[in-house]
């Protein structure tokens, strides 16, 4: 399949763009103007990401996009109860958030596929934490990316006790399917927050990526993550946390104050992809993306 040029040039303007912006300023304006309360000025954020992007409102605990005090709000909103529910098979891996399959497959020893042409290695995604990244070289992941019309809460996709978290800083590039072309290094290149978990012997990852207008990324052990000042690497406390450290299978985890992406880091030789599963597959919490082995 030919590139469309126009396209192509276009992708390629906007990540050029990217490299010139004051990236942390403009996620944190973009932080600061979504908790405004003022009424007209959230209305009419809300009013402008609805008629542009037409998320589905009918599973929400709130309907009304207008009833919430403030656009960040309306953006990480809650479910109803029993809209999503996580597959009781023990066995069963399930997705940590809604959205699409990046990538997903077989780390090549330290290597992860980022797009076609590219790649990136686990080191450099951990902020070399050598000790995890020896526990789960050459095993599996998925890159999951969130849209803006998504659902922003990301949930637990195994049962796992946190035993490490550690921010690390970076920079703000989009995480979109242009950027994640055409700027090498991507996901171990923007500011993330990781979070590690054990299981009965299983070791387990989540990495939340940060992106472009991403005002903030929560845990709900740590609270808001970002942003933060100075941005250096900090391992987060593990006492005195918000939230019990062993949290089951569907728990809400974290959540993300705009969109962005979340790649699942497992262990060789644990799980199965399920079959039929990826580069562009749809997903939801709660539904199964691998079996363990």
């Amino acid at each position: 399949m030919v590139d469309d040029p126009p396209l192509q040039a276009s992708a390629r303007a906007f990540v050029a763009l990217q490299y010139l912006l004051p990236q942390h300023f403009l996620s944190g304006l973009v932080h600061g103007v979504t908790r405004l309360r003022a009424p007209w000025i959230k209305n009419t954020l809300i009013r402008s990401f609805v008629g542009r992007f037409h998320p589905d409102m009918s599973e929400a605990a709130q309907t009304d996009p207008l009833g919430f005090p403030t656009f960040n709000e309306f953006f990480t909103r809650a479910l109803r109860p029993g809209a999503r529910s996580s597959d009781p098979d023990p066995r069963a891996l399930v997705s940590p958030v809604d959205g699409t399959v990046s990538q997903l497959g077989l780390l090549d020893g330290s290597w992860l596929v980022q797009a076609k042409g590219l790649a990136y290695s686990l080191e450099a995604l951990l902020g070399n934490a050598a000790e995890w990244a020896a526990r789960l070289r050459g095993g599996a992941f998925a890159t999951l990316y969130l849209a803006p019309y998504n659902y922003h809460r990301i949930h637990m996709p195994l049962t796992g006790e946190l035993r490490a978290a550690w921010y690390l800083p970076g920079e703000l590039f989009s995480v979109n399917a242009a950027s994640a072309a055409l700027v090498p290094g991507l996901f171990a290149r923007n500011e993330r927050v990781v979070c590690a978990f054990e299981d009965q012997a299983l070791d387990f990852a989540l990495v939340l990526v940060g992106a472009l207008f991403v005002g903030s990324m929560a845990t709900v052990w740590h609270g808001d993550v970002t942003p933060r000042t100075p941005r250096r690497r900090l391992e987060l406390p593990l006492a005195g946390c918000a939230a019990p450290l062993r949290l089951p299978k569907g728990a809400e985890m974290g959540r993300f104050n705009m969109g962005s992406t979340v790649i699942l880091l497992l262990p060789a030789g644990r799980s199965t992809w399920l079959s039929g599963l990826g580069a562009g597959s749809t997903v939801r919490v709660g539904e199964p993306l691998a079996y363990l082995t």
